[in-house]
């Protein structure tokens, strides 16, 4: 499955107001189903993932900046081995635990929230 980054302000804030919310132990996952409305978005397929990060989180932006890295490959390890996933779009909001926490327990959570993900699917468009 492709990983695609979630882009720009409109969109940004667009999955923020109406995206649902799953709250994990390291992360906070919103999501909205379909691809977003930019040029370069393929509407049928792809993963568009986003992450925001505030200077509340950490005072510093290099240990902001690895809590971003890594939430980041957590997600492209884990939808290496998922298909038809659907155009979604996902905006993650790490917590402070994310910078501390083992790297597995990062990759859980995200497959914790992949497999509520593909439970609430909306019905497949011909």
């Amino acid at each position: 499955m492709k990983l695609d980054r979630l882009r720009g302000r409109k969109i940004t804030e667009r999955v923020l107001r109406k995206g649902r919310v799953w709250k994990g132990q390291t992360m906070a996952v919103r999501s909205v189903w379909g691809a977003p409305r930019h040029p370069a978005a393929d509407p049928l397929t792809g993963v568009y993932l986003g992450i925001i990060t505030s200077a509340k989180l950490d005072a510093s932006s290099v240990r902001r900046n690895r809590m971003r890295r890594r939430c980041r490959e957590a997600w492209r390890t884990a939808l290496q081995s998922r298909e038809n996933l659907g155009p979604v779009q996902l905006l993650i909001a790490p917590r402070s635990s994310s910078l501390r926490a083992p790297f597995v327990h990062i990759q859980q959570d995200v497959e914790r929230f992949l497999a509520t993900l593909s439970h609430g699917r909306p019905p497949a468009q011909e």
